[in-house]
């Protein structure tokens, strides 16, 4: 049997003749910084896809309430397939009968850093956080912006995470999913992405 690719659980779930997302394999490290990448997803159920460059790959979570600057919050977070670097790019229509079908909007991209490694001498890897379950970034994004924390609360096929905002001073009470609703990439609301409107200057 052959071994299994990074991103076979991705490209098993969708037809790439009919779905406009990318159908790339995994690369290397984006040069420049890690990347990271927020996605609001109106599918079956509105939601945000977290997404973070994992060694050549965007490792992912399903948030339903999406991302809070508040350090009070404790937003659940679904693992869901790894995606292709690109897929952080991705904004359009996912056509309904497919994997996933709905809106896509890039709600906010940037970099981040390993806080882990930063403060540990020898400290992890961001795979060897993620088999721990203990992710500590911080995020330069667009709109997020601050140490955020991933964190595994169980294990087995139901496993759970929790995205917590870290206390360092770029905590709010603000909430910024209502404060900012446009597209990091092309200014556009769902709305408009769904009904295929241009870009806004």
């Amino acid at each position: 049997m052959a071994a299994k690719r990074p991103l076979d659980d991705y490209r098993g779930k969708r037809d790439f003749n009919r779905t406009p997302e990318p159908a790339d394999e995994a690369g290397g490290n984006t040069a420049g910084g890690f990347r990271f990448v927020v996605q609001k997803h109106d599918a079956r159920n509105l939601h945000y896809d977290f997404r973070i460059e994992i060694d050549g790959v965007l490792a992912s979570w399903a948030v339903p309430k999406g991302p809070s600057l508040s350090t009070r919050e404790r937003r659940l977070a679904v693992p869901t397939e790894d995606h292709p670097l690109s897929y952080a790019e991705f904004e359009g229509i996912i056509p309904e009968g497919e994997y996933g079908g709905g809106t896509v909007m890039v709600w906010d991209t940037g970099t981040y850093r390993n806080l882990r490694a930063e403060k540990e001498e020898g400290g992890a890897t961001m795979a060897a956080s993620r088999e721990e379950g203990m992710i500590e970034i911080f995020l330069e994004g667009r709109k997020l912006r601050g140490g955020f924390a991933l964190i595994r609360t169980g294990a087995g096929p139901k496993t759970r995470w929790l995205l917590v905002k870290k206390r360092d001073g770029f905590e709010s009470d603000r909430d910024i999913l209502a404060d900012e609703p446009r597209s990091a990439l092309t200014g556009r609301l769902l709305a408009e992405i769904a009904a295929g409107e241009p870009e806004t200057p």
